[in-house]
């Protein structure tokens, strides 16, 4: 048996013992609590997350372009 396949085999072994054991069902508790916790707070996904980065990258480079056209027809008014 080579290595790859002890580790597999070790591997589903010890799945397998876990899928059958209370550690199981304590895992399943945990994450209800947790899941129950986190939904009392005010936490968004990171997907939000990435899109509110995303919509104020834009707004950033906007606000730099209108920044640099104020200051160039501040430029030509005081001429």
């Amino acid at each position: 048996m080579n290595m790859n396949a002890f580790f597999s085999d070790l591997q589903s072994k010890i799945n397998q013992a876990i899928d059958n054991s209370p550690a199981k069902d304590l895992e399943k508790n945990v994450k209800a609590m947790l899941s129950q916790g986190f939904s009392k707070l005010d936490l968004v996904t990171r997907e939000e997350f990435d899109i509110q980065a995303q919509v104020l990258a834009k707004t950033r480079a906007k606000l730099e372009v209108l920044e640099a056209r104020v200051a160039e027809l501040e430029a030509q008014l005081k001429k």
